[in-house]
Order: C-alpha cells, then sequence, then structure tokens
C-alpha cells in the first residue's frame, strides 16, 4: 500500500475543496493502519481520503458533515460510515455506530470551498442571493431572520465578538435603522443598506460581517465547545485530536481546553492546592500553519491554525 499523499495543486473532485494542512494533520495523527479515526468536518472528504489511504483492511474511519451536499464526495468505501449531522453529537453516533473510542480525530472548522462558490448557500458576498448561510438546511434560522429580528444590542454583541467588526455598534444601529424601511433579505440589499458604515477595505469589511453572521446562524462556538467536552470519552488512550482553526475565539477556545482538560474554572482554597486532571498531553506548544508552497497553492489556508493533543496513557 501507498501511504504518501502530497497536496494537492487542486480542489477536490468538483471544485469542492482543498484540504487545509494536510500534511501536517496526518503527520500530526500519527496514523496506525488499523485504528479508528473521525472526521467531524467531512467536506471534500480530502484529509478523510488521506487517512484512508493509509489504513488497512482493519481500519475504520466515521465522517461527519451537517451539509447534505458532502455525501456526494464520499468513496466507496465500506471502510468509511457517514453521518450527516453536527460534530456536537459525536458520542451519540459513536455508540450508534459502535465505536467505542478513536484514535484519532479531526475538526477543520473552516467553511468548504463549495459553500464560498455555491450562490444560492448565501455564504459568499460575492453573489446575490437570499441572507441564507446555514450548513444544515434542515434548521429553520437564516442570517436573514438574525439580521430582521435580533435588537441592536445583539446585533452589536456578534459584530463585535464573532466578527470583530471596529464599528460593530454603529453597524447594528444602521441595520435597526434600515430593515424598518428598506427589505434585507437579499446579500445585495443588506451590502447596499450598509454602505455607508463600511470602514476600510470593503471586501474585508463585509468578510466579518458575514463571518459573525455565519457563526451565529450556525451556533458555531457552542458546537465547538461542546465537541471538545467530548474528547477525552471519545479518544482512546494515546489517541490523538487535531483541531483546525480560522479565527481568534476558536484558536483561544482549543488552546484553553487542551491546557485544562476542562472550561471548569478549579475553585479556590486557602488551605488547599487544587490541581485539575488534565487527560491531554498538548503536542503542539504553537499552532502549526501553512508553509510558503501551501499558501500558494490554497491563500484560504492563510489564517488557519492547528493545534493537536494526545490522550494521555
Amino acid at each position: 500500500m501507498d501511504n504518501s499523499y502530497t497536496i494537492p495543486s487542486v480542489a477536490e473532485p468538483g471544485g469542492y475543496h482543498v484540504p487545509v494542512l494536510l500534511k501536517e494533520v496526518l503527520d500530526g495523527l500519527e496514523i496506525k493502519p488499523g485504528g479508528v479515526y473521525i472526521d467531524c468536518t467531512f467536506g471534500g472528504g480530502g484529509h478523510a481520503r488521506a487517512i484512508l489511504a493509509q489504513l488497512n483492511e482493519k481500519g475504520r474511519m466515521l465522517v461527519f458533515d451537517q451539509d447534505a451536499d458532502a455525501a456526494v464526495n464520499l468513496p466507496d468505501d465500506k471502510r468509511v460510515v457517514f453521518v450527516n449531522s453536527n460534530f456536537r453529537h459525536l458520542l451519540r453516533f459513536m455508540r450508534l455506530h459502535r465505536v467505542e473510542a478513536a484514535d484519532g480525530i479531526l475538526a477543520d472548522l473552516g467553511v468548504s470551498s463549495h459553500q464560498f462558490d455555491e450562490a444560492d448557500r448565501g455564504f459568499s458576498t460575492r453573489f446575490d442571493a437570499d441572507l441564507d448561510m446555514r450548513m444544515d438546511r434542515r434548521q429553520s434560522v437564516t442570517a436573514f431572520e438574525i439580521v430582521q429580528q435580533y435588537d441592536e444590542q445583539q446585533l452589536h454583541r456578534l459584530f463585535e465578538q464573532y466578527g470583530e467588526v471596529t464599528n460593530a455598534k454603529t453597524l447594528a444601529k444602521t441595520i435597526v435603522t434600515a430593515r424598518s424601511n428598506t427589505s434585507l433579505k437579499t446579500i445585495d440589499q443588506f451590502k447596499a443598506a450598509l454602505h455607508s458604515v463600511v470602514k476600510g477595505n470593503p471586501k474585508k469589511y463585509f468578510a466579518q460581517v458575514f463571518q459573525a453572521l455565519r457563526i451565529e446562524v450556525n451556533n458555531e462556538m457552542l458546537a465547538l465547545r461542546e465537541l471538545l467536552e467530548q474528547l477525552p470519552a471519545a479518544l482512546a488512550p494515546g489517541g490523538r485530536a487535531a483541531i483546525i482553526t480560522f479565527h481568534s475565539l476558536e484558536d483561544r477556545m482549543v488552546k484553553q481546553f487542551f491546557k485544562q482538560g476542562s472550561f471548569e474554572e478549579a475553585g479556590f482554597h486557602p488551605f488547599e492546592t487544587t490541581t485539575v486532571d488534565n487527560p491531554f498531553h498538548i503536542v503542539t506548544k504553537r499552532p502549526v500553519t501553512a508553509s510558503e508552497t501551501e499558501l500558494k497553492i490554497n491563500p484560504r489556508s492563510r489564517s488557519a491554525k492547528l493545534r493537536i493533543a494526545e490522550r494521555k496513557q
């Protein structure tokens, strides 16, 4: 079996996605040929196929994606089971498919190129479409409903925290004022209504605004927290978790959890020393970022950060 895998120079079949930090993920997971691996964000399947190439006939993969479109990328391989659900339900589906523990778990938290390039999904500022942004089209809440229904304070919070928009307060006020006399249902209508408050490069500004809306629509921060909290139970001793993040809030959350093994604050006791039993050993002391070679092939990898931790034996 040829276990080598090179960084692809083009997107996956159908123009779906270029897997980010692929070599670094494979090296970091230290794949066991007969092991069990879970890809929490299957997408175009690039990472999963590379892992699969290093597994023997006893190896097994469970792959998650809440976006049903991802199913078209499944390899015809009986070792792979596809779960059309959010990774926040990790342990539930592991039990359902009789996976006791995994030797490696991967989550690439970026939006796939396919989702950005499909105009009707509403993820990209490049196209005019309904302001949607749902990764799972079975859910009811869209980006339009958020900009239409959230009050000024809620909008201010989400644009400041999730998009790091510098004039988030002004932006929120403008949206509340605009929606009372104009429709914000489509991307072009939304952008036109905010034209007067755009600061700096419009492309970058709207990218931050859309990022914030996408995170809120898909409840991404809570989903990540719930995934991380399940990792100690989901990983076999010596198993590794590899998480790729694309903005600072996600990265801080992963860093904190790997460092402490929990989101709970240790209680203060004046007459005793309290220690937290961290089930993890940190493999990457600093986040791994894309090489210059990868950046030339895939500019979207520029903000990617990979952190890896190992379940203690």
